[in-house]
């Protein structure tokens, strides 16, 4: 894994393709639909934030880590070049 993935994705883009791209879900109802899944995962953490009124650091990186997940995703789907969210961002 290079310091990249670790840092923007915590997995190797092959990880993200193996485990998110060629999954059942995918296969069976579209990338769209991973994508999707992936988004409502963050939604849910978020929830988990806000229900403790506390920003938990590892739980905020999750997320930032899972959109670009799904940013790949959709870069890989649309041919597009990957644009993540940095740390500075957050």
């Amino acid at each position: 894994m290079t310091e990249f993935e670790k840092g923007c994705y915590g997995m190797t883009e092959a990880d993200i393709n193996a485990q998110y791209m060629q999954s059942m879900t995918a296969k069976f109802c579209g990338l769209e639909m991973v994508v999707m899944s992936v988004l409502s995962d963050c939604q849910e953490m978020l929830s988990f934030i806000d229900t403790h009124h506390s920003v938990d650091e590892r739980t905020k990186e999750q997320v930032r880590k899972q959109l670009n997940v799904a940013k790949f995703i959709l870069s890989e789907m649309s041919g597009i070049e990957k644009h993540v969210i940095s740390k500075e961002t957050v």
